[in-house]
């Protein structure tokens, strides 16, 4: 039997901050997380100065990586070019997202996924279709040609995908669909999320109630908090069971509403972070196309040529760092949100976000300084 014990590092398995443990590894399965001191003798030891060995990263936005776009390269190739980029950053689980396309581009998404799956790509969990139904004054930078309700041909399509794909993530607005669709795709096993809307408190709540239960990137392309109408914000925050995914980066959301959404949230349902990557992430790209338009990158800035924020130049450990220093989550919390929450989200995730004895060691270690490494670079022969 090959054993292999990580030492020198802190270990988080998903929910707890270990200090002064290790991590032992047998057969590519997680064999113990104990002590230094109790390390059984034998096998390989790899010494590790400082950092933290942890589940790998979990991003269930992910438009694109490594001079990728996803709406451009809906292929099995186009999704391990993604997958391997936001893996050298320490995210080992993706939700590959296309942004609002045609319904044939859609229906290339969902074949390249299970494709995907089928082939054993790494790292890929499913899919996110963040569009085409959306309410258009909340378009952001999707393009308002294609946005359009949900026809009764889309819903069957849908409930399909759901049933064909570990899981499908539907980010729609609820002044595109009915609640009726949204209680049907749920049963159909996909995983129903608001955004890129204008609804109110009620009409948001009326949606989740229906079967909704996840908001796509808090604060950003919906309708804000006020006082008298709470909106799709304030529905979030006060609806339990309701996971909320956030761009940590400084500029989608400034740090102290951050904090206040962190210090706000209600019930089991709990924030996560999300990078909403888009092909930049481990790349020197300086501009890209998305739908035909010009997508310019300056000072850790996506943006269309008109300023329109267009997802994000945005890697998880840097988000982890944003939401620790600038936006006051505990360290451990902010760990949880890069990982073992969004992963509870995935249809079968339980062996992802989470570093549990007899599961596969999907792991990274993340040091203090430099970039986060899978465990299989550790071992590596030099």
């Amino acid at each position: 039997m090959t054993r292999t014990t990580f030492t020198g590092a802190r270990v988080f398995d998903g929910s707890t901050l270990y200090e002064w443990h290790a991590l032992v590894v047998e057969e590519g399965l997680i064999a113990a997380i104990l002590p230094e001191g109790e390390v059984p003798s034998g096998g390989r030891r790899i010494a590790l100065e400082g950092g933290i060995l942890m589940p790998g990263f979990v991003d269930l936005q992910a438009n694109g990586g490594g001079g990728v776009m996803f709406n451009d390269e809906t292929t099995v190739e186009g999704l391990r070019c993604m997958a391997e980029a936001h893996a050298s950053t320490g995210t080992l689980t993706i939700l590959p997202t296309l942004i609002t396309d045609t319904a044939e581009r859609t229906r290339a998404a969902i074949e390249a996924v299970a494709r995907a799956v089928e082939n054993g790509v790494p790292g890929i969990a499913g899919l996110h279709l963040e569009g085409p139904h959306l309410e258009v004054t909340r378009k952001g930078a999707h393009d308002a040609a294609l946005i359009r309700p949900m026809t009764d041909a889309d819903e069957v399509m849908l409930c399909a995908a759901a049933a064909r794909l570990p899981t499908l993530k539907l980010t729609v607005a609820p002044e595109a669909v009915t609640s009726a669709q949204i209680a049907r795709l749920t049963r159909s096993g996909a995983l129903v999320s608001l955004g890129h809307t204008d609804c109110s408190y009620d009409a948001a709540r009326g949606a989740f109630a229906a079967g909704a239960r996840c908001v796509t990137h808090l604060f950003n392309a919906m309708s804000p908090l006020k006082h008298r109408e709470p909106g799709l914000v304030g529905a979030a925050l006060d609806s339990g069971g309701v996971h909320v995914g956030i761009i940590a980066d400084g500029v989608h959301v400034h740090p102290a509403a951050l904090r206040v959404a962190m210090a706000a949230k209600v019930g089991a349902g709990e924030m996560f972070l999300v990078t909403d990557a888009m092909a930049t992430l481990a790349s020197e790209l300086r501009e890209f196309r998305l739908n035909g338009r010009r997508v310019l990158r300056d000072n850790q800035r996506l943006t269309l040529e008109d300023g329109t924020l267009a997802g994000a130049d945005l890697e998880m450990p840097r988000a982890l760092r944003v939401a620790m220093t600038e936006g006051g989550v505990p360290e451990a919390k902010a760990l949880a949100m890069a990982t073992s929450i969004p992963a509870r989200l995935l249809t079968g995730g339980a062996h992802r976000g989470a570093l549990r004895v007899g599961a596969k060691a999907v792991a990274i270690h993340l040091p203090d300084r430099g970039r986060a490494r899978p465990l299989a670079e550790l071992t590596a022969p030099a």
